[in-house]
């Protein structure tokens, strides 16, 4: 059996927030932030669920919104504005080729726009009226898990690329696996099951790709993230697992009574540097991780959850543009944090 690849002495790393990187007045407020996208020209794609519904049917309101933005943060135009696929999607994520994807869990739909904002594909199918108080009962899920079908998904939750351009999908709320598929759409293989086991998920929440074509897999509800060889063979487990005040209050709910160890990965990405880099954040206590690739070993980690700049509530998307430049989807903080790390500074590994 694989074992996880533990933390070696991470060091709290220095770093400036800026919350008002994207220039934002009184008619362009922003609601729930999804996900952040920064293509290779630093254009920066927001995935922003507003207060309004748009047309239904989905339980509950519909929210989708697509911001575009320049790399100063200057508001350029909104995108997928009537789009089939988009009903309450989950992340945005630009290709190499400068392509948006929009992975839509309320829709079970991944949609591709062209640089231009066109649609060039769709993957998956989007049901006629998920309009279900219990769709996305996880108690009910874990009793029951539904079965996979190729070539549909089921509460898909983030897109990647391998260096041939086959498409890993994490699929997602209700399914509990990776698809894979060529650059065409093509239906390849899939891999896992519900279940804790390695190989198993519970919530596969995000996905990355590095250079070497591993696949790391943000399995949220399992408080690891899983790396793959491209074909689905489990290789290592890498934890968040740097020590915590576990009696700190979140800002969200109770103080839990046994606050576990290892903490919930619930947004990734790599950096497209030389070497590369994992990043990884979770909820609670509401911190940034750095870790080195392609061994997965803890680097440093930075932030805390709270409402204030440098803070984060319920992070739920990435974008690393370089090693030290970052984008948070700072969800229930209602904007976008641009991170500015400083390595340099770190003068103690206490």
């Amino acid at each position: 059996m694989a074992l996880p690849v533990l933390s070696q002495a991470p060091v709290k790393i220095p770093f400036d927030a800026d919350a008002n990187f994207l220039k934002l007045n009184y008619q362009l407020n922003l609601g729930e932030v999804l996900g952040v996208a920064v293509n290779s020209k630093g254009t920066v794609v927001v995935l922003n669920h507003p207060g309004s519904a748009t047309t239904g049917p989905l339980y509950g309101n519909a929210t989708t919104q697509l911001l575009e933005f320049d790399s100063n943060g200057k508001y350029i135009r909104e995108l997928g504005r009537g789009v089939y696929g988009l009903g309450y999607a989950h992340s945005v994520r630009f290709d190499k080729y400068d392509n948006l994807w929009v992975v839509d869990k309320g829709t079970h739909a991944a949609v591709k726009f062209n640089p231009a904002g066109i649609v060039t594909m769709n993957l998956g199918r989007r049901p006629e009226g998920p309009d279900e108080p219990e769709y996305f009962d996880n108690r009910k899920i874990a009793q029951n898990p539904p079965q996979h079908h190729d070539g549909f998904f089921n509460g898909p939750t983030d897109v990647a690329w391998d260096s041939d351009d086959n498409i890993y999908i994490s699929d997602g709320y209700r399914n509990s696996r990776v698809a894979k598929m060529d650059k065409h759409g093509n239906w390849i293989m899939s891999w896992g099951s519900r279940g804790n086991a390695d190989g198993q998920f519970n919530t596969p929440h995000n996905i990355a790709v590095d250079r070497q074509n591993n696949v790391y897999v943000a399995d949220r509800g399992n408080g690891k993230i899983q790396v793959f060889d491209s074909t689905g063979h489990h290789l290592r487990n890498i934890l968040q697992n740097a020590p915590y005040d576990k009696k700190r209050h979140p800002t969200l709910g109770d103080i839990p009574a046994n606050a576990p160890d290892e903490t919930a990965p619930w947004a990734l990405c790599i950096t497209n540097t030389t070497p590369q880099y994992l990043y990884s954040i979770d909820t609670e206590p509401g911190r940034l991780y750095k870790f080195s690739l392609p061994d997965g070993r803890m680097i440093g980690y930075l932030g805390e959850s709270g409402r204030d700049v440098g803070q984060f509530n319920w992070p739920h998307g990435l974008a690393c543009p370089s090693e030290n430049t970052l984008l948070v989807a700072d969800m229930n903080n209602w904007r976008v944090q641009k991170l500015t790390l400083h390595p340099e500074r770190v003068t103690s590994t206490k």
